[in-house]
């Protein structure tokens, strides 16, 4: 088992054998996931944008002025 100890500011340094297993450095995200009473997960918050090319599929191709119509429509102007 891994651990860490918590500072008096709440702060943990998280073991340098789970940042490997995460693949998360310096300026990286983690999440805090709770699972169930008193029990957490900590997920890495890093996803290689390439990972979301596909996940919504247009309809069709629409113009920055469409666009911009529709924010203002939206918007009440």
């Amino acid at each position: 088992m891994t651990t860490a100890t918590v500072t008096s500011k709440g702060q943990i340094t998280i073991p340098a054998n789970v940042r490997a297993e995460l693949k998360v450095g310096p300026g990286d995200r983690v999440e805090f996931i709770k699972v169930s009473d008193g029990h957490w997960e900590v997920l890495a918050a890093v996803e290689e944008v390439s990972r979301l090319r596909g996940i919504v599929e247009a309809k069709r191709v629409v113009g920055i002025e469409e666009m911009d119509s529709a924010i203002r429509q939206k918007a009440g102007r």
